[in-house]
């Protein structure tokens, strides 16, 4: 793969959805630019339960986006996330499946981050038929690193 074929790629998928950011990425797309750009960052917006149960990408930055098990937003999203990343940064937001990270993604590119990617699918992606998770879609069906607790 190119760096910037895929990057491009991202680019070009934000924009047939007239995304309000950069782009969108697979969480195959995700990794392969981890590992092509040292400055490149994965924003965990999921609760610490979800962490702590469910797993994580190894050497993300955690940031909730809303508290567990109440759901108020996390008033110091912003003040937390500035601190952790450069503006000059692409940098991915990772939740469940891809919602709470769309919303993360909107937030930072209305303050001036230019390089900001929702991935698609999440963690553990959709449900199947049966209501469970991480068997059709998201970075741990895909095979990526996680860890867990």
């Amino acid at each position: 793969m190119d760096f910037n074929a895929v990057i491009d790629g991202i680019k070009m998928r934000g924009r047939g959805s007239n995304l309000s950011y950069f782009g969108a990425s697979t969480p195959l797309e995700t990794q392969f630019i981890l590992e092509n750009d040292s400055s490149a960052r994965v924003v965990d917006v999921r609760t610490r339960a979800e962490w702590a149960y469910v797993g994580g990408v190894p050497g993300s930055i955690q940031i909730e986006w809303q508290s567990f098990p109440v759901g108020e937003m996390n008033e110091a999203f912003l003040t937390q996330f500035q601190r952790a990343v450069s503006t000059d940064d692409y940098v991915m937001f990772l939740c469940r499946s891809g919602a709470r990270s769309h919303a993360a993604a909107s937030l930072v590119a209305s303050i001036g981050y230019t390089k900001a990617i929702n991935i698609l699918d999440g963690f553990e992606g959709d449900k199947d038929s049966s209501g469970h998770r991480g068997t059709l879609s998201g970075w741990k069906f895909c095979g990526l690193p996680w860890v867990q607790g």
